[in-house]
């Protein structure tokens, strides 16, 4: 199967060496961040300590997000986030209007920082359980100019949204419409030496950027968590942003 990186239309689409700088990002892990009274956590990489939670023995408590080295993590205090209605029933909704997308995440998951992530929720019991938003930007103006839905997952999974370390399986993958705008949703699972991550991500392209929104659970946990993560991942959408627009 060709990769997005050798296939043509990618060196056409994003930033040289855009890809390699969101796979350079995934080659390390922290001890997971809890909150304590209203004052963010913050844990950086660099002082954390070799350890068993180092990350050649990561347990599900130590990774946040599926493939993302993180140089520093912080919990937001969701007191200063402005968070749009709850839109249903146990789902809160995010609209950011600067980036021109919105999505649902679960009650209860909170807001972190990883570097090199737009936006991050996660449980805070189950940190494999947990949302991200990445964008890059691109010169197309449709995930159909890159490719078919298989290859640009296949390709993503392996070059960005899994460590090279770790095995992985696409399950499926698809393409659906939304208001007129392609988007390609597919499930994969990604095998570490002691936990499987079960994911769904979707992809589309819009405001001269290429966006990437995933979501996922421990394996044992699928079972329990996959309604609410395709409701996460079904309610991805991307709007036009206008120039000078508040």
């Amino acid at each position: 199967m060709a990769s997005l990186q050798n296939h043509p239309s990618i060196h056409r689409s994003f930033p040289p060496n855009s890809l390699p700088q969101l796979a350079s990002q995934r080659h390390g892990t922290l001890p997971c961040c809890r909150r304590t009274a209203s004052v963010p956590c913050v844990v950086r990489a660099e002082q954390a300590a070799p350890s068993a939670s180092t990350p050649h023995s990561l347990g599900r408590r130590q990774l946040l997000a599926l493939g993302v080295a993180v140089p520093g993590i912080a919990v937001v205090n969701q007191d200063s986030v402005s968070f749009a209605a709850e839109s249903k029933k146990g789902f809160l909704a995010v609209t950011d209007k600067k980036d021109g997308y919105s999505f649902l995440y679960p009650f209860g998951w909170q807001e972190v920082v990883i570097e090199g992530q737009d936006k991050v929720f996660k449980d805070v019991i189950e940190p494999l359980e947990s949302v991200s938003i990445n964008m890059i930007p691109t010169n197309k103006e449709d995930i159909r100019d890159l490719g078919p839905p298989e290859q640009v997952a296949e390709t993503l999974i392996k070059k960005v949204l899994a460590p090279p370390s770790q095995k992985t399986k696409l399950i499926a993958a698809k393409e659906h419409d939304v208001d007129g705008k392609a988007y390609y949703t597919f499930e994969f699972v990604a095998k570490a030496p002691n936990y499987i991550r079960h994911a769904l991500s979707t992809i589309s392209i819009g405001n001269g950027k290429f966006y990437t929104l995933t979501t996922g659970a421990n394996e044992r946990r699928w079972g329990k968590m996959k309604d609410k993560l395709e409701t996460v991942v079904d309610s991805f959408k991307i709007f036009t942003v206008y120039d000078g627009a508040a």
